[in-house]
């Protein structure tokens, strides 16, 4: 499912128009990441939790050379199943 088909359905399923569910969808969207950047978690409960996880630097290779490479450490997004959401799958 891409983002137009979940707008699709967001606005079906709600009764709303999809540029109503396509403003929420971005709201969401943009609260998540803004929440994220804080260094904070969203946990929504029965579906799973968004926080942020540190990755360390670590050598690496050039698959076409085999070349050692240096990969910097950084920050990235993660997504935890909440427990209902897993016994559903």
């Amino acid at each position: 499912m891409n983002k137009a088909e979940l707008i699709a359905h967001l606005a079906d399923h709600a009764s709303i128009t999809k540029t109503q569910a396509n403003s929420t969808l971005d709201a969401f969207i943009d609260a998540v990441t803004k929440t994220l950047k804080k260094g904070d978690k969203v946990t929504l409960v029965g579906f799973g939790t968004f926080s942020v996880s540190k990755r360390a630097a670590r050598i690496g290779r050039n698959p076409q050379t085999g070349e050692a490479i240096k990969i910097k450490a950084k920050k990235v997004a993660r997504f935890k199943a909440g427990k209902e959401l897993s016994g559903k799958l």
